[in-house]
């Protein structure tokens, strides 16, 4: 994992982005050699020079609409290497115009500059199998692989081992559980080793080729963890993480129930200063600004779509908690009936919810249904991105149920957000949890950075209609 301005990235996924582009980069060269080559035209036609920035530009265009289409989300177990192939290849067919407008026809004009286009586009077809079907498979194995050493036995190493099992973390396997002394050995599972403490952290790095540790231990207090064999390990460049450390790198996540208040007092993050609130206040600006030129004409169409289906209101108003627990008004189009909750008792929204409207289930479905709250964004109640506004009736409730609900009041509430992107709906207490634990990540890794990459990947979201709110 690396560290990118907080925000903490694979080497897995950056070597697939650098291995798009210099794919990319190298069907434009091969392209003017093999144009080159076949014409009878003076190689001095094209430069050298142009060549390269042509390639450039290329490598950025293509890899850019990859990533617009979720070929390098992480953390989704649903994309096979043959569906992130498919993406990948669908993300060039739609970049190829691009692709021609700002890198082909700045070298060649006419029957050059489309024949340019078409050797390039067939080597970068054909590059694109050959890396992804074989070379990134084989280069994930060889130097991607972490082996992971579990310290503790009980109930919390059971369950980390068997959630990396069941997410399919690429690039992680558990080799077994070091006992660290605790009263419940749970673990007994047999697709996990459990190594005797008669051996020494130190000797099961060496025979095991182990590369990062795991402290699974939720009490380290009484001598239960062996601290100077992790030093050791640690002073030999092994990663020593604990539980929420782990998952926060990994995942993209805080889990709650292994989450400790010196934790989040003593770890870094929680950019809140006048620094970043200014860079956070423009980029909403300018964001929601663009956002609501593009978007105008959807919504447009949206409003007349709803007025002719069924009665009532065009845009839903309701109470939303904010920033600092500010309750304000949130916008939405209507995508239910107006009497929906006509005793007024507040009820959570829920797939193939009897109270959605046709339109409304569309809308919902591709996050149309949000775009009022742009006019938020401006007025400054929300951001362009933030944990999702919840419901003042519904935050008491999970205020008393979930840890820490409180921390994502800290930030102003967004249009779309970390857990929109990384979890694909939200409608019950455990739901809630789970998208709390992203929420936390959101508010302790918060920037622009981060701010940008949730766009980006909110697009991926829409257009394969991978969620809903």
């Amino acid at each position: 994992m690396l560290r990118v301005f907080q925000h903490h990235i694979s080497i897995a996924t950056l070597s697939e982005l650098l291995a798009d582009s210099l794919t990319s980069f190298l069907a434009i060269l091969l392209g003017v050699m093999t144009l080159l080559h076949m014409s009878s035209t003076s190689p001095d036609v094209v430069s050298m020079s142009t060549a390269l920035w042509a390639g450039l530009g290329f490598a950025f265009v293509m890899p850019l609409h990859c990533g617009l289409l979720g070929v390098y989300r992480e953390g989704s177990e649903r994309k096979t290497p043959r569906a992130k192939l498919g993406r990948a290849l669908l993300g060039c067919l739609l970049g190829a115009p691009i692709a021609y407008q700002l890198a082909i026809k700045t070298m060649l004009d006419g029957a050059q500059a489309y024949q340019l286009m078409g050797f390039a586009a067939a080597y970068l077809v054909f590059g694109l199998v050959v890396v992804r079907g074989y070379l990134m498979t084989t280069l994930r194995s060889a130097f991607v692989q972490q082996r992971i050493l579990i310290v503790g036995t009980g109930k919390e190493a059971h369950s980390v081992a068997s959630d990396l099992k069941a997410r399919r973390v690429q690039g992680h396997s558990v080799i077994g559980f070091y006992p660290a002394g605790e009263a419940d050995h749970g673990v007994t599972d047999k697709r996990f080793n459990i190594f005797s403490s008669a051996l020494s952290i130190k000797d099961i790095i060496q025979r095991h080729d182990i590369n990062q540790i795991i402290v699974a231990v939720k009490e380290q207090r009484g001598g239960s963890v062996p601290m100077d064999q992790l030093l050791s390990a640690r002073i030999q460049g092994i990663p020593v993480l604990d539980l929420a450390a782990f998952y926060e790198q990994t995942t993209g996540e805080v889990p709650v129930d292994s989450l400790k208040a010196s934790w989040l007092v003593y770890g870094q993050g929680f950019a809140q200063d006048r620094t970043r609130m200014a860079i956070k206040r423009l980029f909403d600006i300018v964001s929601s600004s663009a956002l609501l030129l593009l978007a105008s004409p959807i919504m447009l169409i949206t409003m007349l779509a709803i007025k002719l289906e069924s009665e009532g209101p065009i845009i839903y108003r309701q109470e939303r908690v904010g920033l600092g627990g500010k309750i304000f008004m949130c916008l939405k189009f209507r995508s239910m009936s107006t009497d929906a909750e006509k005793d007024g008792v507040a009820v959570w929204a829920k797939k193939n919810d009897s109270r959605v409207t046709r339109v409304g289930a569309f809308i919902r479905k591709t996050r149309i249904d949000e775009l009022p709250q742009i006019l938020s964004v401006l007025k400054g109640e929300m951001s362009m991105v933030g944990p999702r506004p919840e419901r003042p009736t519904f935050v008491e409730q999970l205020k008393q149920q979930i840890p820490y609900y409180d921390i994502r009041h800290s930030v102003k509430p967004g249009v779309t957000g970390w857990a929109q992107v990384k979890y694909s709906y939200g409608a019950s207490l455990e739901d809630a949890l789970h998208k709390h634990q992203y929420d936390l990540y959101y508010v302790k890794n918060n920037s622009l950075f981060l701010d940008l990459l949730i766009l980006f990947e909110t697009v991926s979201v829409v257009i394969f209609r991978e969620g809903s709110q």
